[in-house]
């Protein structure tokens, strides 16, 4: 995803939510751009507080929400563990595979799946919105 398509797309957010458009959320939003995966919150905290000690932690939430209520960024949440954030605009759509032991996640394409997730909602008379699919079990590593 190019970087200033992302930032106009936070900054036009911001002004029909009549916010203001800080340094600090362009560098949370920067750092996000940056991680390129599945983020806690408290791990954008740490790496905006690299350069940018100032930032709060509740800073860095609120902006995190932003980013998902405009479309950047998707929110993950794997049953009682932290939620994870990651990139969605500019990113094609994909599924997750969860290792229960050590919290790795990998990503998955497949068209096929797609396909028959349209398929089904079709069949069922069924108009689908959105979905995710993740599939919880062990990694290579921890088998």
């Amino acid at each position: 995803m190019n970087r200033e398509e992302a930032k106009n797309i936070f900054t036009d957010f911001l002004k029909k939510k009549e916010l203001r458009n800080t340094w600090q959320r362009l560098n949370i939003l920067d750092a996000f751009l940056s991680s390129g995966g599945h983020i806690t919150a408290d791990e954008l905290h740490n790496a905006v507080k690299r350069k940018h000690p100032d930032i709060g932690f509740a800073t860095v939430c609120r902006n995190l929400k932003l980013m998902c209520e405009c479309g950047l960024a998707d929110e993950i949440k794997i049953g009682n563990k932290k939620t994870r954030y990651e990139q969605k605009f500019g990113h094609r759509h994909h599924d997750h595979l969860i290792c229960q032991k050590c919290g790795r996640f990998i990503e998955i394409h497949d068209d096929r799946i797609e396909k028959l997730q349209l398929r089904l909602a079709e069949t069922n008379d069924f108009i689908p919105q959105r979905h995710k699919l993740e599939i919880y079990g062990l990694c290579k590593k921890c088998k």
